[in-house]
């Protein structure tokens, strides 16, 4: 995959490294000639000094054949700025915008374009850890609204069915691991010692996993 990585800081430093060593074709744009330094030796991708939002910075980058782009910089204007140049007049498939500021998520959603805000992310992922220190989120879809958690069945859950622990819309068993092999599994399945469960939960019913005995 070719993605060009907008901002060398340490989000996209470390996005950068992470898609380096997997073996993608990647180039990082910084006007930060010191920051760019930071990939460090170890990096084996492109680096240009410029503004990410650059058209001619851009095509230097090799834009017009990229795969993903993700702008990352400290900066919500210019991450917005060049992920629409990016999607908007360059067509990039996969296009990403880091945003500080949460509120402006829902503005740039309706526009079409994919952020992530470490803001609400870390705030929602102190809130799990301070109310539901024993629930393991996996992965957030969206802004955060639904969650992939993984449990251990507790006692009280061995021998019952996956529909008891099923809420229409807010709660649902998604796979079960079962001595080391996944299942997909019916509402009639029933729960047997050492069950790892994945259920997908809307983040507002978190708390009603405490009905089923799970929080």
């Amino acid at each position: 995959m070719r993605t060009i990585i907008m901002g060398s800081g340490r989000v996209g430093e470390q996005v950068a490294r992470i898609l380096d060593k997997e073996g993608h074709e990647v180039t990082v744009i910084d006007f930060d000639a010191e920051a760019l330094l930071r990939l460090g030796p170890d990096y084996h991708g492109r680096k240009i000094k410029g503004v990410g939002f650059d058209r001619g910075v851009l095509i230097s980058a090799g834009i017009e054949s990229a795969d993903a782009f993700a702008a990352t910089s400290s900066s919500d204007n210019a991450n917005i700025v060049a992920a629409r140049v990016a999607r908007n007049i360059f067509h990039v498939p996969r296009v990403i915008a880091r945003l500080y500021d949460p509120r402006r998520a829902e503005i740039y959603q309706r526009l079409g374009l994919l952020t992530i805000s470490s803001t609400t992310w870390g705030a929602q992922r102190i809130y799990e850890l301070l109310t539901h220190d024993n629930l393991d989120p996996i992965m957030s879809f969206g802004s955060g609204e639904v969650k992939l958690i993984h449990i251990d069945v507790p006692p009280q859950l061995e021998s019952r069915i996956v529909n008891h622990i099923t809420a229409p819309g807010e709660i649902v068993v998604v796979a079960i691991v079962r001595e080391g092999r996944a299942i997909l599994p019916t509402l009639g399945t029933q729960f047997r010692k050492g069950d790892i469960v994945y259920l997908s939960v809307l983040a507002s019913a978190m708390d009603r996993l405490e009905s089923f005995g799970l929080a």
